[in-house]
């Protein structure tokens, strides 16, 4: 069993995977999935009481985990991580970072700025569509990610996420509170005060991200537009460009990663 542990500043993916898959990332090995709070004053012997309760669920534990993949914004956790693994698996984990073997080239002006999680989508979804494939992450940020035709990682677009947005709203503008986003409304005009927030964050990331994926499209060609994150069930729809959804491409992505580190 595979633990995959995407760490984001908000949260944290863990996906449980059976089995290996070479590069197919075949999406049936993804037999569960579990998001916690990025909490980064969790100690090694912390995580490893959640995580041990969480495989306890489908009666595993620890000992059933024959390694740990990790991509993470989060250095404390990532360290936290490191230490679990000796304490309580004794073997590292598969930490994409400097070093580690994607099969992407990383055509960034300084690759070690790239964020492990766009390293991830961007191995998640040469796994399952051909290039060139523009990858759009609706998390804390919004990453949109571009992909050569060659499969190459070219870079993107990084922009505030639809929380941070709504969080700026609420805190500069003293008559706007708090709205929930459980789904978009059911036209675009608002009539209500809720309804036009809802409207404006909702709409507005969707035709964000319509207007650059078609600026990318010029210098790609014709790209495959994949959607994740945890909002993407929400956003993606409401956009034109994006073509396939898939929250877990970044669990995935790790998947691959970790075989490919990992198999003589």
């Amino acid at each position: 069993m595979l633990l995959a542990v995407d760490v984001g500043n908000t949260e944290t993916l863990v996906g449980l995977f059976e089995g290996a898959t070479g590069d197919t990332a075949d999406p049936r090995d993804l037999v569960d999935h579990w998001r916690l709070s990025s909490d980064p004053s969790r100690t090694p012997d912390e995580l490893a009481l959640v995580l041990g309760q969480l495989l306890a669920l489908r009666g595993l534990g620890l000992g059933d985990v024959s390694g740990l993949a990790v991509c993470s914004g989060v250095p404390r956790l990532t360290a936290a991580l490191r230490q679990l693994c000796a304490r309580h698996l004794g073997r590292p984990p598969v930490v994409i970072g400097p070093g580690t073997r994607t099969g992407v080239p990383i055509r960034y002006e300084n690759p070690r700025e790239v964020g492990a999680d766009r390293i991830a989508n961007a191995v998640g979804a040469l796994a399952r569509f051909e290039p060139p494939i523009v990858v759009v992450d609706f998390g804390t940020a919004t990453t949109l990610d571009a992909i050569s035709p060659a499969g190459e990682y070219l870079g993107g677009a990084i922009v505030p996420g639809v929380e941070i947005a709504l969080d700026a709203l609420y805190h500069h503008a003293a008559l706007l509170r708090r709205v929930e986003l459980v789904e978009a409304p059911r036209q675009v005009i608002g009539t209500s005060t809720e309804a036009a927030i809802q409207s404006g964050t909702l709409y507005g990331t969707a035709a964000l991200v319509d207007g650059m994926v078609a600026r990318m499209a010029e210098l790609l060609g014709r790209p495959t537009v994949v959607a994740t994150g945890g909002l993407s069930t929400l956003v993606a729809p409401l956009t034109r460009s994006v073509q396939h959804q898939d929250p877990w491409l970044t669990l995935r992505g790790l998947q691959v990663v970790f075989e490919r580190n990992t198999t003589p």
